[in-house]
């Protein structure tokens, strides 16, 4: 698609306006023969044989001559833009605690993992030129997606998430671990540059289960130079559970304590260079992955160059094409003439 007409030579355009002058004195020789080629041959047939078609073609054609010598040309802007994505691996908490009920929806009370799943999302939605991967953990640790561009099933495997669906539990240095080391397979496998990596861990407790502690796990990740941006979900102190029957069955709800490990959070994010942020409220969830995603954005290196095409060869092809016609006609009406 051409963006863009210029005229590399306009000044010649000026000429255009010689020919109306001519047009008035068509009938005089001197004033034919020294501006138009051929004007003898249009004065002869066209004007005084009063062919209008004649000198309607030797007129365009004259007119795309001039046009020829303003030198036309189409530009084509096309723009190049080159990025280095982020790796970026998102560990959620997926422990029984995820469904204390102490978030709300604006009247509804949700619980927290309810409260999670639509920031993850968005979050995920925004880093289009990143590769988001995303680790799970109870009492286990396991991959929930590889580190992936397709950010549309990313975020389908995200809202499927629930719990129950590991032991439960709270190992978060091995959740880290698992993270690392997709991580670094991913450094191996990506085909561009990139911008560098780092893992989100989100959790509302403190370790329980595991082989790695969490620090153990956050001195490696920095010994690989991997921050980890931690955020401590849910309040502490007494919240609302939900009470649950022999078969899964909510039956109503009970109070129960609450804490997360905050001094630890913040030594793992501390110990790699990432940031601690305590989200105990749905407005806080928001802002600590907004506050990520603002210190974490891709820088773009971009470069506008434009395509010529000279247009020139056109508009003279037009020209011989009109005056070749209107030579055509003068012939035909000198012979009209003649017989």
């Amino acid at each position: 698609m051409v963006d863009q007409f210029v005229l590399l030579d306009p000044w010649w355009l000026a000429a255009l306006t010689a020919l109306p002058v001519i047009a008035v004195l068509r009938g005089r020789r001197a004033a034919s023969a020294i501006v138009l080629p051929f004007a003898g041959n249009w004065q002869r047939s066209a004007f005084r044989n009063g062919s209008k078609l004649s000198s309607f073609f030797a007129f365009v054609g004259a007119a795309l001559i001039i046009v020829s010598l303003a030198r036309p040309q189409a530009l084509d802007f096309e723009r190049q833009t080159k990025s280095k994505g982020y790796d970026i691996m998102l560990v959620l908490d997926l422990s029984s605690s995820m469904l204390y009920e102490d978030y709300k929806d604006g009247f509804k009370r949700i619980n927290r993992l309810q409260a999670v799943k639509p920031v993850l999302s968005a979050f995920i939605e925004k880093r289009e030129n990143d590769r988001i991967g995303l680790v799970a953990f109870a009492g286990q640790a396991y991959t929930v997606a590889p580190l992936t561009f397709d950010h549309k099933w990313l975020s389908s495997q995200t809202n499927r998430l629930g719990i129950g669906l590991i032991e439960d539990g709270t190992a978060i240095g091995d959740a880290i671990g698992v993270a690392i080391s997709r991580l670094q397979e991913g450094a191996k496998k990506r085909s561009g540059e990139r911008e560098g990596a780092f893992a989100i861990l989100l959790t509302d407790g403190a370790q329980t289960a595991g082989a790695i502690e969490p620090i153990a796990a956050a001195e490696l990740s920095a010994d690989y130079g991997i921050p980890i941006y931690t955020i401590g979900a849910g309040r502490d102190g007494m919240v609302i559970a939900p009470r649950m029957n022999a078969k899964g069955e909510r039956i109503g709800s009970v109070q129960v304590p609450s804490g997360t490990d905050e001094p630890t959070l913040k030594e793992m994010a501390r110990v790699t260079g990432g940031e601690f942020h305590r989200a105990d409220n749905t407005d806080t969830i928001q802002n600590a992955f907004d506050s990520i995603d603002e210190q974490s954005k891709i820088e773009f290196e971009s470069h506008q160059y434009s395509i010529t095409t000279e247009l020139f060869p056109y508009s003279s092809i037009a020209a011989g094409a009109m005056l070749f016609l209107s030579l055509g006609i003068g012939a035909l009406n000198r012979k009209e003439t003649l017989s």
